[in-house]
């Protein structure tokens, strides 16, 4: 079972009523952030889910919507007594912005592992229960969408590892991955694991122009959060001179890449009653939510 809360919906500038747009995603005891704004640290107070158990933090891109938080949250989480490290992900000028970021958090008590995003996109970066991919889209300045999957272990297939006269002394080892040589012969986990299982995928891209890099990410996701900064459709042309989205451009992008579910975020200051515009959305991809402060949900594995 995976957990995600879009923290809250906001874009470019939090608002009393709206804190800026992030996400976290929870499973087996580990939290990835998605973007840190100014106000990150107080929905995850909220929420209650444990700061002190952010493993990475993904940064979309340098504007200060989606970076400002991070030295507050920082350093919360170092006053919690974090000591294991913490991954930071983001677009060339990573170190530049951590590192004149964190000059006013001196009291960071672990380490920042830094992975910067050199080309169009990383491909299968593997950390904790997590397979991060990521893609650069269409906004101002270097930008990236992301998607977190979960994949699922493979089952012991008892009547394959007989069939395939693999010793039962090796069975565990194989399971969990390794392979196994002995005087007989070399063994592979492909002898004795059964079909690989759907695992579950999250997506997140804004501040973007909808492109083909974005619906390669998202194919297939449980979840996509997605930009949506304006709802109506007469404001296209102020869409694409800002690099930014319409609620229908959005959906369109979860129809064709199949998605589950859409979640609206990164609503524009002036547009002040989104939940107005669902229609729009909704008209083009029907399972479309309107994000709000801590929406939340659960996504169990299927069988």
């Amino acid at each position: 079972m995976v957990r995600v809360c879009l923290l809250a919906p906001g874009g470019m500038m939090p608002l009393p009523e709206r804190f800026l747009s992030s996400a976290i995603i929870s499973c087996n005891g580990s939290n990835l952030l998605i973007d840190c704004g100014e106000g990150t640290q107080i929905q995850l107070k909220k929420l209650k889910w444990g700061l002190k158990k952010i493993d990475a933090i993904l940064i979309t891109h340098f504007h200060a919507d989606h970076v400002a938080g991070l030295p507050g949250l920082l350093s919360t989480i170092a006053n919690s007594g974090r000591e294991e490290p913490i991954t930071i992900i983001g677009p060339k000028g990573l170190q530049d912005v951590v590192r004149g970021l964190t000059v006013i958090v001196p009291e960071i008590t672990f380490k920042l592992n830094l992975v910067t995003i050199e080309e169009e996109k990383i491909s299968n970066f593997k950390l904790k229960n997590y397979i991060i991919n990521a893609t650069k889209v269409d906004h101002g300045i270097d930008c990236y969408g992301y998607s977190v999957e979960y994949k699922r272990k493979r089952k012991f297939n008892r009547e394959k590892a007989l069939k395939n006269n693999v010793p039962k002394t090796i069975w565990s080892s194989l399971q969990k991955g390794n392979i196994v040589k002995t005087k007989k012969g070399t063994y592979i986990p492909e002898m004795v694991l059964g079909n690989e299982r759907k695992g579950i995928k999250i997506s997140y891209s804004t501040d973007t122009r909808p492109s083909k890099n974005i619906v390669d990410l998202i194919k297939n996701s449980d979840l996509f959060i997605g930009e949506g900064m304006y709802g109506e459709d007469d404001l296209i042309e102020k869409a694409i001179e800002y690099k930014h989205m319409l609620f229908s451009e959005c959906a369109k992008m979860a129809k064709e890449a199949n998605v589950n579910e859409l979640w609206l975020t990164h609503f524009s200051p002036s547009l002040l009653k989104p939940e107005e515009y669902l229609e729009v959305a909704q008209k083009y991809f029907p399972n479309t939510v309107i994000g709000k402060e801590l929406l939340w949900k659960e996504i169990n594995f299927q069988d």
